[in-house]
This record gives C-alpha cells, structure tokens and sequence, in this order.
C-alpha cells in the first residue's frame, strides 16, 4: 500500500468513526428526546390526576357541608315526631275544654297551648294550614277515604282533615290525614 492508500484509509475510517458519532448522538438526542417527552407525559398524567383528586375532594366537602346543614335542619325530627300526638290530645282537650263553663280553666290551657305551639315554632315546626273546600294534592295530602261530597263544589277536594300535618323547615314530617269527596 501507498501512503496516498494508507491516508485515504485513515479518512474512511475516521469518515466511518464520525458517521458512526453522528449516528450515535443522533440516537442519543432522540433517546433524550424520548426521555423527555416520557416525562412530559407523566408529569401530564400526574397534573390531571391530581386536578381530578382535588375536584374529588372539592365535591367531598360541598356535599358533606350540605349533609351537616340537613342533619342540623332536621336533628330535632325524631322529638318533633314523638311531641306530634301530644300535641294532638292537647288540641282534642281545648276543644272539649271550650265545651265547658270554666272561663280560667280555658284561659290556663290556652296559655299553655299557645306557649308550646310557639317553642316548637321556634325550633322550625309549622302546622300545614288546611281547610274543607281546599283542592287535595296527593304530593302534600294522604287521603284516608272517600264519601260522597256534600256538593257538587267539593268533588276531588277536601272535605275533612281527621289530622293535621306538620313540617319542619321545608320537609313535611306528617302529611296531614284528609277525607276526599267523590
């Protein structure tokens, strides 16, 4: 071999050497590249696993904050529900009370009446108002028979309210027990 050959073999091999470097930093760059557009794509996973934990964890809080202010609402339902017949037998014994001659008896059982009605009022009891003629609405009323109406004017009302009905706040705890006419 010439030194002219020895030279143009040494330039190959150093043209091959820095292909072969080019091609190994190329592979290198898209292996970086790679890497981090992988990590990228986890740290876009992570981002929106997080965001969807803490909107979890927003609604958690709204729906137990929503949960307390019903249970503070409605905490006195279960004494509300068991003063409820008291209240009836109180109502049954004014009107028999009425019935009598005894003026400060009547005056004693009213204050007393009016004085229990306007504590449970105060801790959100409200007697639902009704009246014979009113229309019967089967979402607010439990019908318990029907007669004949008396007239033609109370077909499908209300002809009598055998028991009345009580909400607390907005949530009906007894519907009141009627008699339709037919």
């Amino acid at each position: 071999m010439s030194k002219n050959d020895e030279k143009t073999d040494i330039t190959s091999d150093q043209v091959e050497n820095q292909t072969e470097n080019q091609v190994d930093d190329q592979v290198m760059e898209q292996e970086e590249l790679s890497k981090e557009e992988q990590l990228q794509e986890e740290l876009k996973l992570e981002k929106d696993k997080f965001l969807r934990l803490f909107a979890e964890f927003e609604n958690y809080k709204r729906r137990t904050a929503k949960e307390r202010i019903e249970l503070f609402k409605t905490a006195s339902q279960d004494v509300m529900l068991s003063l409820l017949p008291i209240l009836d037998d109180f109502d049954r014994a004014y009107s028999e009370i009425s019935k009598t001659k005894e003026k400060e008896l009547l005056k004693g059982v009213e204050l007393i009446n009016s004085k229990l009605k306007n504590t449970l009022k105060g801790k959100g009891l409200e007697e639902i108002e009704l009246e014979s003629g009113d229309v019967f609405n089967a979402d607010i009323h439990e019908a318990i028979t029907q007669i004949p109406a008396p007239s033609d004017d109370l077909k499908g009302k209300i002809v009598d309210v055998v028991e009345k009905g009580y909400k607390l706040g907005d949530k009906i705890i007894r519907f009141p027990k009627v008699v339709i006419g037919q």
